[in-house]
């Protein structure tokens, strides 16, 4: 039996594809194997087929490309804002987080407030 390997860089996954598919691994010999090591919530085997294809098309690259999107204005700071906003009343609101902090959407402080944050309504 294989040791198993928690929590890999993806990177680290896509060179492991990349190696094994250099040698020939047929794709579905790919997943089993990065199954076997890295557990069963490593990647689909969607996601490998994708991989080998593009390495296939010439790819040499192990990185995720950049993608385009809305940029996150949550960060550590602003979250520390958010949880020293609500530790001087505790009858907040997240509409009342809302007005003060006017640069982050109603879903994302709620999701900060709950999740991030721990807070929950009683």
């Amino acid at each position: 039996m294989f040791k198993t390997i928690a929590d890999p860089a993806d990177c680290e996954v896509s060179s492991v594809i990349r190696f094994l598919n250099a040698n020939n691994v047929k794709q579905a010999g790919i997943h089993r194997q990065l199954v076997d090591i890295y557990g069963e919530n490593v990647m689909t085997d969607g996601m490998v087929r994708k991989w080998v294809r593009q390495y296939n098309d010439g790819r040499t690259n192990v990185h995720d490309e950049a993608r385009s999107g809305r940029p996150s204005v949550v960060n550590d700071g602003l979250v520390e804002k958010v949880n020293e906003k609500i530790r001087e009343s505790r009858q907040f609101t997240i509409r009342m987080l809302c007005d003060e902090f006017p640069q982050i959407s109603k879903t994302v402080l709620h999701q900060n407030v709950t999740n991030r944050l721990n807070y929950r309504k009683r």
